[in-house]
């Protein structure tokens, strides 16, 4: 394809884009297909010959789209919100039609001054102070990895440079609690700790939050014994109920304790809220952390793949993560951040570019203007749910998640649980709505399942609320009868 006829076929497949966007409520939001139904619809041998773009938008439209479930939709409550601005996908097309390559500040100068400029532009825009420094991952998985493996090594004295974990007597732990999102157990796999030296600290049953006394406890008892704390991961807004560690409680414990394990702050979602000066005491004390990330990629808007990680110490960090091989030296060598030594891959996407579209072509007000839009929209169904009978919120809603049960009387808990599960299905196999059924156990000990709902697509408003309110009690007064 030369740049002509890439012209022309951008030109239609952004037409096709933005019809797709305007379509959005007209479609189910879960995808209406069987297993395996999306895969049969494709030859089993790749083509021969080229066929038009026309032709190719059709088989798109034909083979593709019926399996998609729509997280642009203003129905759609589920997981946490997975915004794709139009603005930020403007980006990702200059990202993707440059091509650029991101393997040295001299392989692509812009790439790096880039990210190193929006990173800071997010820094101030959360409140962090400059003591912070940035860069730009695919998610908060791989940034989590990322900052367990700098715990090991500053816990093990960089062991890594000679014996690594092989050489190391004393089992190095890593604590946080059952609420915090799975790939922080998968981080620690991954990183070497094993399943055994993952402490879960107790949570308080009512905020759901982890208990300082007792991460302090566990620490105390963890010496005592010979093993070294190494990590602590604190959740900012955690993926069942959106609680909040307390993230400066967290630091005096560790500031107490004869080790020096590495905080790490998982905000993905809830980093988001931090735009807004009056949700920011809800990570006091994050100032004391190691590591912060946060996905702008989910509620603030940024299309998929743009991750925050922030470091209080980038020496620390380069120190485990610096590669230097012979063909990547140059003479900018310590005059310029070398992003290679911030994480895992070597190459990496000109993803500051979505960044900064969507904050220049949206700008800062009106993405805080929808952020707030959201905590009301959640506050109010919070509201309705609580003043009907026979429903109720189960987990404070520190945010836009909401979660909720229909307890009708006389139930036992088996019998809340099917009846949790069904009317939530109907719901969502239907197509009008998308809720998450996920296990939160509350001290009544009255069942187990819940709904989540999460709030937050660029397009939802409160008449979308209304109606899913609406489907909700239909749905379970049908799982009755």
């Amino acid at each position: 394809m030369d740049p002509e006829e890439f012209r022309a076929a951008g030109h239609a497949l952004i037409d096709w884009i933005a019809d797709h966007r305007l379509a959005a409520d007209q479609r189910p939001v879960l995808a209406q297909v069987e297993p395996g139904e999306i895969r049969a619809g494709f030859p089993t041998s790749p083509p021969d010959t080229p066929i038009s773009f026309d032709a190719l938008t059709a088989l798109l439209e034909e083979r593709v789209v019926p399996g998609l479930t729509e997280v642009q939709h203003p129905m759609h409550f589920g997981w946490f919100p997975s915004n794709a601005s139009l603005a930020s996908v403007l980006g990702d097309i200059a990202s993707g039609g440059l091509g650029n390559l991101g393997i040295s500040w001299e392989s692509s100068p812009a790439l790096t001054e880039v990210e190193e400029v929006m990173c800071d532009w997010m820094r101030q825009l959360v409140g962090l102070s400059d003591r912070w420094h940035g860069t730009i991952h695919d998610t908060a998985s791989t940034t989590c990895l990322v900052a367990l493996l700098v715990a090991r090594e500053r816990a093990t004295g960089l062991e890594q440079n000679s014996g690594g974990l092989q050489a190391v007597d004393s089992p190095l732990m890593v604590y946080t609690t059952a609420e915090a999102h799975s790939s922080v157990a998968k981080a620690a796999l991954l990183a070497g700790y094993g399943w055994d030296n993952i402490r879960t600290v107790d949570i308080d049953p009512q905020t759901r939050a982890m208990v300082p006394a007792s991460l302090e406890a566990a620490m105390a008892e963890d010496l005592s014994a010979g093993r070294i704390p190494s990590a602590v991961v604190a959740s900012v807004g955690t993926t069942g109920t959106t609680a909040f560690d307390p993230v400066d409680a967290i630091a005096d414990v560790v500031e107490r304790s004869t080790s020096t394990p590495w905080i790490h702050v998982d905000a993905a979602m809830a980093g988001t809220a931090m735009l807004l000066p009056e949700c920011r005491e809800l990570w006091h004390g994050v100032e004391r952390a190691d590591s912060i990330t946060w996905n702008p990629h989910k509620w603030m808007g940024t299309i998929l793949d743009c991750s925050l990680f922030y470091v209080r110490n980038g020496t620390e960090l380069e120190s485990v993560m610096s590669t230097n091989p012979s063909y990547l030296q140059s003479t900018a060598d310590g005059a310029v951040t070398q992003y290679r030594d911030w994480g895992i891959p070597l190459g990496r996407r000109f993803r500051s570019l979505k960044l900064w579209f969507q904050l220049e072509l949206e700008g800062i007000e009106a993405i805080q203007t929808r952020i707030r839009r959201d905590l009301d929209n959640a506050r109010w169904l919070e509201g309705e749910i609580e003043s009907e009978d026979g429903w109720s919120v189960i987990a404070p809603v520190a945010l836009q998640t909401i979660c909720v049960r229909h307890v009708p009387p006389g139930f036992t808990s088996e019998q809340l649980d099917d009846h949790t599960l069904r009317w939530v299905r109907a719901i969502n196999d239907s197509g009008a709505a998308y809720l998450t059924p996920a296990r939160i156990e509350t001290p009544d000990r009255l069942g187990s399942w819940a709904v989540r709902i999460s709030v937050g697509v660029e397009n939802t408003e409160r008449h979308h609320l209304v109606a899913l309110w609406k489907l909700m009690r239909e749905a379970a007064t049908s799982s009755l009868s």
